[in-house]
C-alpha cells in the first residue's frame, strides 16, 4: 500500500490559517471508492474530467511536473477532439466567396454536414449502452463501473504536504488488471465480502451457495469485459454512421429556419426545442425509407439494419462462455475397465 508523503515539519504548525486551508483542500474521497453508474455521476465525472484537461493537466505538463502521468495525457485528448469537431463545423459553413444563390445552398448542406458532427459524437457515445446495459441485465457484470482512485504524489516544494489529486477510471479498464478488490461486498451495503460475486455467479449460472465464488466468476468475468469491448468498439462506429445518416435528411432545414441558441429568449428556444425532437422523429423516418433512385431508396435501411444486427450478435457473444463449469462427473470421464497410473 502506498502512504501519503508527509512533511514532518508543517505537522509542528497548528494556526487556524493552515487548518482551513487543509479543510478547503480536504478531497472527496480518503481511498480508492467505487461510484454508482448513473447519468448524473457520468455527467459529473465527465465535466471534471474536462475542465482539468483544460486547466490543470496541461499547466502542470508546461511546468515539468513529476507528478504529470499517462492518466492526465489521456485525458488532454478530449480537447484536440472537440476543438477538431468544432473546426470541421466551421469549415462546412464557411461560404463568403460564393456568390448568394450559392452561398444558400451551401449553407443548408454546411449545417447538416455540422448537425452530422454532432449527431456522429453523440451516437458513438450512447450507442455503447445497447452492450453495456443488457449485459448487465443478465450476467450482473457492469463493464463501465466507474470508481475514483486516489493518487498519491511527489512533494514539488518544501511546503507540499499529503500531496494527492482524484483520477477517475473504470473498475474492469483494464483487462489485465480488473480491479478485483473494488468488487467485493463492503460491510455497509453487503452481508457478506463475496456477495457481490455470488449474485455474479447466480446470474452466470455458475451455481449457488459457492464456497469461493469470486475464484468461479472471475474468469468469466474477464472473458465478459474482453468480448464486450470488442463488441462496443465495433458497433458503436456503425450507430455513429447511422447518427450521421440522420442529419444528412431535408427534414432538418425546416427547423434550422426557426431554431435558435438564445436561451434567454424563453418562448422561441423551447419551440426550436419542440422542433427538434418533431425533426429528429421525421428525419429518422426520411433515413430509413430512403429515396426512390437505386440502391439510396436501401441505404438507410442496410445501415441501421447492420448496427441493429452487430449490437445482438455482440450481446450474444458476450453471452456464451467456454469457461462454463462442464456438468459432467468423474463418472462420465473415468473409465473402470482401464488402468489409471498417478504420478
Amino acid at each position: 500500500m502506498i502512504l501519503p508523503i508527509t512533511n514532518r515539519n508543517s505537522s509542528l504548525n497548528f494556526s487556524a490559517n493552515n487548518q482551513k486551508d487543509n479543510e478547503e483542500n480536504k478531497l472527496p474521497y480518503t481511498h480508492d471508492t467505487v461510484l454508482k453508474n448513473t447519468f448524473s455521476n457520468r455527467l459529473r465525472i465527465g465535466v471534471d474530467k474536462l475542465t482539468n484537461a483544460m486547466t490543470v493537466y496541461p499547466a502542470k505538463g508546461l511546468k515539468g511536473s513529476k507528478n504529470a502521468n499517462f492518466y492526465e495525457f489521456l485525458t488532454m485528448g478530449t480537447v484536440p477532439y472537440l476543438i477538431g469537431s468544432g473546426m470541421l463545423m466551421a469549415i462546412f459553413n464557411y461560404n463568403k466567396p460564393f456568390m448568394p444563390f450559392d452561398k444558400k445552398a451551401a449553407s443548408t448542406l454546411g449545417r447538416r454536414l455540422a448537425l452530422g458532427v454532432v449527431f456522429y459524437a453523440v451516437a458513438k457515445s450512447l450507442s455503447k449502452m445497447f452492450i453495456t446495459q443488457p449485459v448487465k441485465w443478465m450476467t450482473g457484470v457492469d463493464t463501465e463501473q466507474p470508481y475514483a482512485k486516489v493518487q498519491y504524489e511527489l512533494p514539488e516544494s518544501i511546503d507540499d504536504t499529503d500531496i494527492t489529486s482524484i483520477e477517475y477510471h473504470k473498475v474492469p479498464e483494464s483487462t489485465e488488471f480488473i480491479r478485483w478488490d473494488l468488487m467485493y461486498g463492503r460491510e455497509d451495503n453487503a452481508k457478506t465480502r463475496n456477495e457481490p460475486y455470488d449474485k455474479i455467479a447466480k446470474k452466470l449460472g455458475l451455481g449457488d451457495n459457492l464456497n469461493d465464488s469470486d475464484q468461479e466468476a472471475k474468469p468469466r468475468i474477464r472473458e465478459i469485459v474482453i468480448k464486450s469491448t470488442t463488441a462496443k468498439n465495433i458497433v458503436s462506429y456503425l450507430w455513429a454512421a447511422t447518427g450521421v445518416g440522420i442529419a444528412m435528411q431535408q427534414s432538418w432545414d425546416k427547423f434550422f429556419n426557426v431554431a435558435t441558441l438564445k436561451f434567454w429568449n424563453g418562448k422561441k428556444f423551447a419551440k426550436s426545442a419542440v422542433t427538434f425532437v418533431k425533426t429528429l422523429g421525421e428525419s429518422a423516418k426520411e433515413f430509413y425509407k430512403g429515396t426512390d433512385a437505386g440502391m439510396s431508396k436501401y441505404a438507410g435501411k442496410c445501415l441501421l439494419g447492420a448496427a441493429v444486427l452487430g449490437t445482438v450478435i455482440g450481446v450474444s457473444n458476450v453471452m456464451t462462455s467456454s469457461n462454463k463449469p462442464s456438468k459432467l462427473d468423474s463418472a462420465d470421464i473415468i473409465e473402470k475397465s482401464r488402468k489409471y497410473v498417478v504420478n
